[in-house]
């Protein structure tokens, strides 16, 4: 059996090694990483052409399913996978770790997109922790806010005009955040929903330091895809493909 991961994620790479040895796995990912953690088995990296190039390749490589570990807000390539499996006839499952869900204590505000977190940050403070990664800084390029910019790579321009980068990979600690926000004094957080445990200690550190957090929404999963919340529950839906 040949199965096809989807994403560079934690939840990926450890579906690879939960999967290997048991079935051949090959590992696709986007390359937008300077160094990216490999998974175990065989990985690819790079674009397929999209879904057309996706579909003809997994004819190619007879791959028997396809899994969308993918970062939940890597929206197109999720399409152009239920694209491709469809295209394919092959069984296609979606792995996306659970959203954040506030607390007692927590001052979020919902936004929708990048470009509508921009705007929410009106009247919220001056400094602004940004953690919504490399790419999309450009809908907050108009912002008068002084931001604090992390990524794992350089990020793209156009970027805010008062801008800080700062290049670093989680997981991150409490007290590594708590420590970081009261050095740069910020005064509000940015982020995506993007789940899991390896980013969610500035949620904490926010919500002590009595911080609001915009949260941008992540998009849903292409409709009629079945999803599994753990590379467990992956593991074993390919157990029984």
């Amino acid at each position: 059996m040949h199965v096809l991961i989807l994403g560079g994620t934690t939840e990926a790479r450890a579906l690879a090694g939960l999967l290997h040895g048991r079935v051949r796995v090959t590992s696709s990912l986007a390359g937008r990483v300077a160094s990216p953690r490999l998974p175990a088995g065989e990985v690819r990296i790079g674009g397929f052409g999209g879904p057309e190039g996706l579909a003809a390749w997994v004819r190619e490589q007879a791959v028997d399913a396809v899994i969308d570990a993918t970062h939940p807000f890597a929206e197109r390539i999720s399409f152009n996978a239920a694209r491709a499996a469809a295209t394919a006839h092959v069984p296609l499952l979606a792995l996306r770790r659970p959203g954040w869900v506030p607390v007692d204590g927590d001052d979020w505000r919902s936004a929708a997109s990048l470009e509508e977190a921009a705007r929410t940050l009106d009247g919220l403070g001056d400094r602004v922790f940004l953690t919504t990664g490399r790419m999309g800084l450009a809908a907050f390029a108009a912002c008068p806010q002084w931001f604090l910019v992390r990524s794992v790579d350089a990020p793209d321009t156009p970027m805010p005009p008062r801008t800080e980068i700062l290049l670093d990979r989680g997981p991150f600690t409490l007290d590594g955040e708590r420590e970081l926000l009261a050095r740069h004094r910020i005064d509000v957080v940015v982020t995506k929903d993007s789940g899991g445990a390896a980013t969610a200690p500035k949620l904490t550190a926010a919500r002590e330091a009595g911080l609001p957090v915009v949260v941008v929404r992540r998009p849903p999963v292409p409709e009629g895809v079945p999803k599994a919340a753990t590379p467990e529950e992956a593991a074993a839906w390919v157990a029984t493909r």
